[in-house]
């Protein structure tokens, strides 16, 4: 604790005790982590809502609903979740009309099945979100409170103690609730924003999937 002593952000890293220093990476990992599936999510959602818009515009434009279902079983891998909700719908339609059971039904049943599936794989990733941006404050607290408690205790072994002499350790400890908040904050933004537009685009699939399963309806009592 030289009152003299380097103060830059990267001299404190290096010169922290142990268990700060291994905070302080569980909370840099947390952090990569976190980008990572913001990035990732990023893309996905954006993906899914400009892949909605296009079948969208395809299915209102008028049309026929098995050309549509063609083109879906044709580029299965490539379409979009709408689209295949949609394939798994128009299918199922088919085939109960064929058996002459209660097609619409079957219909809704199949469309949940794969509306369920669709979802769970785009809001993968946001639990992880929500966690890292929960529990990295008080991962940093932890190893600010360690620091402190060090610091303090040094103390102990000098005669003449000053702000001059603690001032380094602290600057020190406090450093992983900087970092801790630095991984928190992204995480938390990430979650809400993400998660606002998922459940928008959830909203979005369970409206058009009642307004076909109306025109299924329709088809089958004509």
């Amino acid at each position: 604790m030289n009152p003299t002593a380097d103060l830059s952000i990267l001299t404190l890293i290096t010169q922290a005790s142990p268990v700060v220093q291994i905070v302080l990476a569980i909370l840099i990992l947390l952090s990569l982590l976190s980008w990572t599936v913001i990035f990732r999510k990023f893309f996905a959602v954006s993906r899914a809502l400009r892949q909605t818009d296009e079948f969208e515009s395809r299915f209102w434009s008028g049309t026929e609903l098995t050309k549509l279902l063609e083109v879906a079983n044709r580029n299965r891998e490539a379409s979009g979740m709408e689209e295949r909700i949609f394939a798994a719908g128009m299918n199922e339609f088919l085939k109960q009309q064929k058996s002459a059971r209660d097609a619409v039904n079957g219909v809704s049943r199949a469309m949940r099945a794969v509306f369920a599936r669709e979802m769970d794989h785009l809001e993968s990733g946001l639990p992880m979100l929500a966690s890292i941006g929960s529990t990295s404050p008080y991962i940093g607290l932890f190893g600010t409170v360690w620091g402190i408690m060090n610091a303090f205790t040094g103390l102990s072994t000098l005669e003449n103690a000053s702000l001059a002499v603690v001032a380094p350790g602290i600057a020190e400890a406090l450093v992983a609730t900087a970092i801790g908040l630095f991984a928190a904050i992204p995480a938390v933004a990430a979650y809400n924003y993400f998660n606002n537009r998922v459940g928008r685009l959830s909203n979005r699939i369970e409206g058009f999937s009642d307004e076909f399963l109306n025109i299924l309806e329709r088809q089958s009592r004509s």
